[in-house]
């Protein structure tokens, strides 16, 4: 693509921000700041991933998906700001679930061990996992308002904390992991998932690129199920305040 022709894509940014302004709705400031922060930072990433592509040194490579697992960690935990320890709790859900997905792909040799197959694939389990855990605690911020009553009476009838708080966390896992599964149903029907419309663009087999795309979805679809069942394991006593009672 030229510069001439991605500088005319702004066109859309200019529509968004017209219909903004018609409808009275106030974001003209967030397009503006989100329009060039996005530009910004993937012009900023796609310079770093050049010089890490050439030198494909691992500590480069660790270290870009340690900054990612901690965006992601403290951009999903704001959602639970008020719980103690919970971007911890985040980071080391999407650090587990990092660490199993690419010790799987290339362990069994399913993508090469090189940094233009490795980076972009824990991006995007990353970011997925990202969104899970944000779902996860959106949803557990409302058991803890609405069952708040029922959590304290278990725990004043000597329940553990795991015991009084075990329905609300399974219906969270459950809530964060259905858009997951919900996409998967309807992929390729209604939706031509990114990666795969990338490479038929770029020119590859539609075949090839579809192949590549079904790894994906399987790879998220397992990633969605392992953050939301650690980030459920491991913070059952954060959503606990010192005196015992659910944040609420």
């Amino acid at each position: 693509m030229s510069d001439y022709a991605l500088a005319l894509t702004l066109v859309f940014v200019g529509i968004t921000m017209l219909l903004s302004i018609r409808q009275k709705l106030g974001l003209e400031k967030e397009i503006v700041v989100g329009t060039v922060r996005s530009a910004l930072q993937l012009l900023l990433v796609g310079y770093i991933l050049h010089v890490v592509f050439g030198s494909r040194h691992p500590l480069l490579i660790m270290l870009i998906i340690t900054v990612m697992i901690g965006v992601a960690a403290w951009n999903a935990g704001a959602r639970a700001k008020r719980v103690p320890r919970i971007r911890l709790a985040v980071a080391l859900a999407l650090l587990c679930t990092e660490t199993v997905t690419m010790a799987v792909l290339l362990g069994l040799g399913i993508i090469d061990a090189t940094p233009r197959f490795i980076i972009p694939v824990s991006g995007m389990t990353i970011g997925s996992s990202m969104v899970v855990s944000g779902l996860f605690l959106n949803q557990m911020k409302r058991e803890t308002e609405s069952s708040r009553g029922e959590m304290e009476a278990y725990l004043a009838l000597g329940a553990t904390v795991k015991q009084a708080l075990a329905p609300s966390v399974k219906r969270a896992v459950r809530s964060s992991m259905i858009p997951t599964f919900d996409s998967m149903k309807t992929i390729g029907l209604v939706q031509l998932p990114g990666m795969m419309t990338g490479m038929i663009v770029a020119g590859a087999e539609p075949i090839e690129a579809v192949r590549y795309q079904i790894l994906i979805v399987f790879v998220l679809a397992s990633a969605a199920a392992i953050t939301a069942m650690l980030l459920g394991f491991m913070s059952y006593r954060l959503w606990l305040d010192t005196e015992g009672r659910p944040y609420g």
